[in-house]
């Protein structure tokens, strides 16, 4: 893939590049794996808790993608994070239901733990999760667009719990500077979220 056209496929929503893998373009799903693989792996890896597992479900989660993409049958348009997130969810339940068949306990016994009970395999808690964890990171990437005075109070309040009494103490500024400083912020992140097509909400 060379530098030109990588950079044109990273531009890309995730529907565009589909679309172009669909179409025969193998690069597009190359970036659609690199854009998407961190928060699936690390999604699977916390659930299984065992590297070799998570690698293989991983793979798989992929492969069904591959496969489903081009028989023509993906029809999830302006979903495929949340679409390949249930597949990933759905081949983590078939290896524990595996697993369980695989070594079959007693229901009476009560150290033995369902998996499938677990709340954080629910499909809504796991969407949901994967959606805040985005949102979490775009605001970090506004946060770090803002200019340096702004992004300072803004952490100062958000992530330190500072009150604007300790902000303008430590920043040498008065509380209304501060207070000023921080609407700014908001709405500069708001100005360049609406900008960039970022929801900052679920």
């Amino acid at each position: 893939m060379t530098k030109t056209t990588k950079t044109i496929l990273s531009a890309l929503t995730d529907e565009q590049l589909v679309a172009a893998y669909a179409n025969g373009d193998n690069q597009a799903f190359d970036t659609l794996l690199l854009r998407h693989k961190c928060r699936i792996y690390s999604y699977i890896l916390s659930v299984v808790k065992n590297a070799d597992v998570a690698n293989d479900l991983f793979q798989e989660t992929f492969m069904k993608a591959i496969t489903t993409i081009k028989q023509g049958r993906y029809a999830e348009s302006g979903k495929f994070f949340a679409w390949i997130s249930r597949i990933a969810h759905n081949l983590i339940i078939d290896y524990y239901r595996q697993e369980k068949s695989e070594n079959t306990v007693s229901a009476d016994d009560a150290a033995s733990f369902d998996i499938l009970n677990r709340r954080d395999l629910c499909d809504i808690n796991i969407e949901d999760s994967m959606v805040r964890e985005q949102i979490s990171e775009d605001v970090r990437r506004l946060i770090e667009a803002l200019p340096e005075s702004q992004r300072e109070v803004l952490k100062m309040r958000y992530y330190k719990d500072m009150s604007f009494k300790e902000i303008s103490d430590q920043t040498n500024v008065s509380i209304n500077t501060a207070l000023g400083r921080m609407r700014y912020a908001i709405m500069n992140m708001r100005r360049i979220a609406q900008d960039n097509n970022i929801a900052l909400s679920l």
